[in-house]
């Protein structure tokens, strides 16, 4: 690759509390700017909070609160009782646990120990847990009480020796250990282990359309970096309190909420189940500050009665992804709360989460951005021979820095058909311009191919979303004979009409007329979604198909 010009994008950072940086060798391959100093490892987050902040809210989850104090203690508990039944420094372990406090708990015992915690979501099935643990060799996995029914045994995972069941249920299995027995170990536990920070903190599974999934590495030194960026560049403080509405076991509530809440010494709030309803009162109890969701999640408070008249003056950090933000959402947010501000980032397990953010006050204007790259992060736009292209072309993104993993757990081939130079290839249609501004047009098997025009189906979807009443919106390619592909529109706008000619009618009011939609499908339910929250377009295409004659 060709050195680059300036990269004006950080000049958006200037008058917020970045840390400093200078370049380090990492990896073997890579030089890349950190910030120095920096927390040696996660679990060092957790200390730092217990010591600074003992009796600050640490965990909330329904009614009971723990302080940090009353963490450390249930944590030390339970390291020594995962002691005691032989895990060591560097085995890796499944977790297996829903949105409870459980999952935090064990999740900073295993780090106690200087395990390797592998989370996986609830909503994976027996043959891919059991790919999941032989491929990490996971000697030990921890799994809700109900589901272990889908616990892979030892004809499927040889190196399994040890299962921890959280929680009753009705699914007994006598091979498993309880969670309680573990924490009612009277040992006292060893003295935290101190693990280098190029080690890997934790493996997370990729969702793959094609193929098996592929194990990131996300190491200590990626997932300091991404509190850093996310406590520099949305300003998170000591007193913040964030709602952990999206899955645990995900990278953005793991790192996102989780990590970054134990950096700053704040409270994190365990929402078990995203219902409106229920998340608003929270929210208004609770006195919740941030909040990462997807944009479905924020309209659907919005569209509840409830949102009018809750006390949300608490609520000034909401932070989304995974889809782009509705400009009639931003100004409804805006208009019922003028004290929130809403932040737009983007970023991948590869990327240990966000890669660009969206600087404060900025969304509303560029509404069709991803945001600029963050202090660390350098992203490129590559055409399809490796060669970087100029500002305001499209091509894929490229994204390096310090948050970026070394690669894939024993997967070399993985790692080298995704990675150059220290860059991830994203697999994302992008451009970045003069100022730095990063747009994301599509995932390159996304784009459409109109008789010739390219047609990204983001920015349909977008027209699609300012629809009133519209909560999600998909578009993929319908089979042509003539054309190639057509573009076809799955929509969800519950109590609202099925008007196509209406729909279609104001989609021609914003798009070229090769991009509007000639099919429609309106979908009573909300559109199927994997564990992170994205759209799962692979399900759609299938259904595209099967009525294509």
């Amino acid at each position: 690759m060709t050195a680059t010009p300036r990269d004006h994008s950080r000049d958006h950072w200037r008058d917020y509390p970045v840390p400093t940086m200078c370049t380090e060798p990492l990896y073997g391959d890579r030089h890349v700017r950190c910030f120095t100093p920096r927390p040696s490892n996660f679990f060092a987050l957790f200390a730092r909070a217990v010591a600074e902040r003992p009796n600050a809210d640490a965990v909330l989850f329904e009614g009971q609160r723990w302080s940090y104090t009353q963490a450390n203690k249930i944590v030390a508990s339970m390291a020594a009782g995962f002691a005691e039944q032989g895990l060591k420094k560097g085995e890796r372990v499944i977790l297996f646990v829903d949105n409870k406090p459980e999952f935090i708990w064990v999740l900073l015992a295993l780090q106690w120990l200087g395990c390797i915690p592998v989370p996986v979501g609830v909503r994976e099935q027996r043959p891919g847990l059991a790919y999941m643990a032989r491929q990490c060799g996971a000697s030990a996995i921890v799994a809700d009480a109900n589901l272990g029914a889908r616990v892979p045994d030892a004809q499927d995972a040889p190196a399994l020796r040890l299962s921890v069941a959280v929680g009753s249920s009705d699914v007994v299995n006598p091979n498993f250990i309880a969670l309680s027995a573990i924490k009612a170990c009277r040992n006292s536990p060893p003295e935290p282990e101190n693990v280098n920070e190029t080690n890997t903190a934790f493996i997370l599974y990729t969702s793959g359309t094609t193929g098996n999934p592929k194990g990131a590495m996300l190491t200590h030194l990626n997932v300091v970096h991404s509190v850093m960026h996310f406590e520099a560049c949305m300003r998170l403080r000591p007193d913040d309190r964030s709602a952990l509405a999206v899955p645990a076991s995900h990278v953005t509530g793991l790192i996102a909420i989780i990590a970054a809440m134990l950096h700053v010494g704040g409270a994190i709030a365990v929402v078990p189940a995203f219902k409106a309803e229920r998340f608003i009162e929270l929210l208004a109890t609770e006195r919740i500050t941030h909040t990462l969701m997807v944009p479905a999640m924020y309209n659907l408070c919005l569209m509840h009665d409830s949102f009018a008249n809750a006390n949300l003056s608490a609520w000034r950090v909401g932070g989304f992804g995974g889809a782009p933000m509705p400009v009639a959402t931003i100004d409804a947010l805006a208009a019922r709360l003028p004290g929130l501000v809403l932040i737009n980032a983007y970023g991948a397990t590869e990327t240990t989460s966000p890669a660009t953010m969206m600087p404060m006050g900025h969304t509303r204007a560029h509404a069709d951005s991803v945001g600029v790259p963050l202090p660390a992060a350098d992203i490129r736009v590559m055409d399809g021979e490796g060669r970087e292209l100029p500002a305001g072309e499209s091509g894929e993104l490229w994204i390096g820095g310090p948050m970026v993993v070394p690669g894939y757990w024993a997967n070399p081939e993985a790692t080298a058909a995704s990675f150059t130079d220290g860059y991830w290839h994203s697999g994302d249609l992008g451009s970045k311009d003069a100022e730095g501004y990063v747009r994301v047009f599509d995932r390159m098997k996304d784009m459409l191919n109109r008789g010739g025009y390219k047609v990204y189906s983001v920015e349909v979807e977008n027209a699609l979303m300012a629809w009133p009443g519209m909560v999600e919106a998909a578009v993929v390619a319908r089979p042509c004979p003539v054309l190639g592909e057509r573009v076809h529109a799955f929509v969800h706008a519950p109590g609202q009409p099925q008007d196509d000619a209406a729909l279609l009618a104001h989609c021609a009011a914003r798009l070229a007329d090769y991009k509007v939609p000639e099919s429609l499908t309106w979908s009573e339910n909300p559109l199927p979604r994997n564990a992170n929250g994205k759209l799962l377009k692979r399900l759609l295409r299938e259904q595209v198909m099967a009525t294509t004659s």
